[in-house]
């Protein structure tokens, strides 16, 4: 579990996948090389997990959408078509696909009322809906 404080400070826990954790491990092992340099060189440790050089010490918002888009680049998906937000809604979108429960996203995601969760269930239903007139034999070809 990985503790996250999102918007309005709100913090909340998140499990991490066996891959996550290892990449986890593999960033704290570069993160910690670098802030023992800088202790070095006589600058104070970050209590950050992922520090940065601005005036709050911690990556930023917008330097993180920067990275995001430079890394979708990198993939050789158009920079326009991936931001954390539409990661954000895939990551929901794709665990209630999976059968995970309303309310267990709703903490993932933490959303303080279940309605801002539910517009991930008109996404899945528009889906199923295509499913079934695209796919099931019975269904009228248009």
């Amino acid at each position: 579990m990985i503790l996250v404080r999102g918007k309005g400070d709100k913090e909340r826990m998140v499990p991490l996948s066996a891959p996550a954790r290892a990449a986890l491990a593999e960033w704290l092992a570069h993160r910690d090389a670098e802030e023992e340099a800088g202790r070095k060189a006589g600058r104070a440790p970050s209590r950050f997990l992922f520090p940065g050089d601005g005036r709050d010490g911690h990556l930023t918002r917008q330097y993180f959408h920067s990275l995001v888009k430079d890394v979708a680049v990198l993939a050789g998906i158009s920079p326009s078509r991936v931001t954390p937000h539409v990661l954000r809604h895939a990551f929901a979108t794709h665990l209630l696909a999976h059968g995970a429960d309303l309310m267990v996203i709703q903490t993932l995601l933490g959303h303080a009322d279940v309605a801002t969760t539910e517009i991930y269930t008109h996404v899945l239903d528009d889906h199923l809906k295509d499913l079934v007139l695209s796919k099931h034999p019975l269904a009228r070809k248009a």
